[in-house]
């Protein structure tokens, strides 16, 4: 094929950056609010979800705080804090019910190619760790979106539920467990994919898979022009458009530092990479039916909570153990070693300075974890499935994650875990960074993007009927309002063919 050089301009509604499940969702939410308005997608790879979406590179857990450990910590006074719990699981169900609505619009066809019920489970042992998860448990068990947890501490009863962590255990370890059957596996690469297969049929809607962004500049009347280069022809394109998202993962922060809005002054990225083990013993991963976590290590970054992941991949069941935490200076798993240091700026260093100060302790912690060795990673199983044997689990990398660093007027520079969207005063470009609990939280994460960049619309009746079609818990709290989260719940099980709640809260 020649190559060719050619520059063109052509105009778009918006332009999104990145083949994900954040750019999925984005586009879907565009196309139902405005079905006139012309949208580009750019993915730098040939594949949709290829990154941070895909099965393998995350955890899909379906993050709802059901199990996740690190979203209800303990404080000084020995309570167990569990704001972040209610509102990341409030997010969850609003994420379903946008779900459910596109399969009843027949945007989603089969709700099982990227969402089946698992039970969700926490995990601990020791005399400390089990009163903190009675504890939790408590606290929990009195707000509505957490009715029907179950708690244990019981050995034969725990068997019945995880018999592969139980087997070969210590009869008399002190060890508790909390179970939520209404948990989800969701693969947010499968959702990624379905949602593009629907975008791509629509008239004004365009997916350019192995086109790179490789410049952004914002014109004097307040569009964007945008440089792109497609990696196998060579070929270049510019673009002018009213509205950008930058939703690339661990390449949003590169962009955003591009387009120069003040905005995005200050922020730096820390990458952390990550592995896991993967059972290839199908009499192994027929044994275990659930997602169970456990308490994270000292020093440990919150992504890398431990957990025994049953996944659903290509409707074939898998079993994964991790992740195991690293560092590397790429910000995308087919990233480059320069990311790190080529996203040092004047404006961001003392922030990312102060930030690596404050956690030398990570620092450390991911040193130790990139110096493991085979058997110390098959150690750190045992303690989750005692009778594990090495030959059963086979190494598998995980995706790259780049957490968040910002200026703080105390500290200098924070680092945060979790996500964080940066959009420009005029709201005609915004940018996503940060990681977990991202994904699930995806519609709940664009719908504030839309208010934030398209406040007058967003404001017209028109859009608010639209809203309520699409959520119909739209400008309600879940989270305040135990009937309308009931009815919200069970009509997105029922469409999306998932388990049903259970009434009462259990403790055995």
């Amino acid at each position: 094929m020649t190559k060719s050089n050619k520059n063109t301009t052509q105009e778009r509604d918006a332009v999104l950056i990145g083949a994900g499940i954040m750019s999925a969702t984005l586009g879907i939410m565009l196309n139902q609010l405005l079905p006139n308005a012309s949208i580009e997608v750019f993915e730098r790879l040939d594949e949709v979800a290829a990154e941070s979406s895909d099965a393998w590179n995350n955890a899909g857990t379906g993050h709802s705080a059901l199990c996740e450990l690190n979203y209800t910590p303990q404080l000084p006074d020995g309570s167990v804090a569990i704001d972040k719990a209610i509102s990341i699981a409030e997010q969850f169900e609003v994420s379903k019910e946008f779900w459910a609505h596109l399969v009843e619009e027949g945007v989603l066809k089969d709700p099982s190619q990227f969402i089946r019920s698992v039970p969700h489970m926490s995990f601990v042992w020791g005399d400390e760790n089990v009163s903190y998860l009675r504890k939790r448990y408590e606290a929990m068990q009195q707000h509505h979106l957490f009715k029907g947890m179950e708690y244990s501490e019981d050995h034969a009863l725990l068997q019945q539920w995880i018999p592969l962590v139980m087997e070969g255990r210590a009869s008399g370890q002190p060890v508790a467990a909390t179970k939520m059957d209404i948990g989800t596996d969701v693969n947010f690469g499968a959702l990624s994919r379905c949602l593009f297969d629907f975008l791509r049929k629509q008239p004004h809607f365009k997916l350019r898979l192995a086109h790179e962004v490789r410049d952004l500049e914002r014109l004097p009347d307040g569009r964007w022009k945008i440089e792109v280069r497609n990696s196998t022809t060579k070929h270049k394109r510019t673009l002018i458009a009213k509205f950008v998202f930058i939703g690339a993962g661990g390449g949003a922060l590169p962009l955003l530092e591009k387009s120069d809005i003040k905005e995005g002054k200050g922020f730096g990225g820390f990458p952390v990479s990550g592995q896991w083990l993967r059972c290839v013993n199908p009499d192994v991963i027929a044994k275990h039916e659930a997602k169970v976590y456990g308490k994270a290590a000292v020093g440990s970054p919150p992504m890398s909570v431990p957990h025994l992941d049953t996944r659903i991949i290509d409707g074939k069941k898998a079993l994964l153990f991790g992740p195991y935490a690293g560092f590397s200076t790429k910000f995308l798993k087919n990233g480059s070693w320069l990311d790190l240091p080529a996203s040092i700026k004047i404006n961001n260093i003392r922030p990312m300075l102060a930030a690596g100060l404050d956690n030398l302790k990570l620092t450390k912690y991911l040193i130790d974890q990139v110096r493991q060795s085979p058997d110390d990673r098959i150690d750190a199983l045992k303690e989750y499935v005692p009778m594990a044997n090495k030959a059963d689990w086979e190494l598998e990398i995980a995706g790259q994650r780049v957490q968040v660093i910002k200026k703080d007027p105390v500290h200098g520079g924070i680092l945060e875990f979790g996500t964080e969207v940066v959009s420009s005063a005029d709201g005609s470009l915004s940018a996503l960074l940060g990681a977990s609990p991202g994904a699930s939280t995806s519609v709940s994460i664009m719908l504030k993007l839309l208010q934030k960049c398209f406040p007058d619309q967003v404001k017209t009746e028109k859009w608010e009927r639209k809203f309520k079609e699409m959520i119909p818990s739209y400008g309600r709290s879940l989270a305040k309002d135990a009937k309308l989260a009931g009815e919200t719940r069970k009509k997105s099980s029922e469409v999306l063919g998932l388990h049903q709640l259970v009434e009462e809260s259990i403790v055995h």
